[in-house]
């Protein structure tokens, strides 16, 4: 299932606050800093199944009253952070509805079992070789 924005921007709140760190003085006026908190509860674009997929696979990601939060404050601009926290969530939705498929155990080839039964061979003719030299 492919995601875009659009179908989940009615879940989607947004915080703002100042950036951390060093930086001087944009850093320390502009609220740049931006926390998209995504309801993963009120969602109707994903069904009871995908919703519970989300839920093991994000289960660090998610607060106690279900929202989803992804935090960004790499941009300079208040704008620039939101389109990184927009792309940051739709990547962790896709990742977490995407379904592995189940592996297949390989089975060892015939001449690998051949040649561990051989050494096997020698191995015990070794330890009787032994065995026999010490009851002469």
């Amino acid at each position: 299932m492919h995601i875009t924005f659009d179908d989940i921007a009615q879940q989607v709140h947004y915080k703002t606050s100042r950036s951390g760190g060093s930086g001087g003085q944009n850093v320390n006026k502009v609220a740049t800093k931006v926390e998209l908190l995504f309801n993963l509860e009120t969602a109707v674009v994903f069904s009871t199944e995908e919703k519970h997929r989300i839920r093991t696979k994000l289960q660090s990601r998610l607060q106690s009253e279900g929202f989803i939060q992804v935090i960004s404050q790499a941009a300079r601009t208040q704008l620039g952070n939101k389109e990184i926290a927009q792309q940051k969530l739709i990547e962790l939705l896709s990742l977490a509805l995407k379904v592995q498929k189940q592996r297949k155990p390989s089975k060892p080839s015939k001449s690998i079992i051949e040649c561990r039964l051989e050494n096997k061979r020698r191995q015990a003719l070794r330890k009787i070789s032994r065995k026999n030299s010490w009851l002469d």
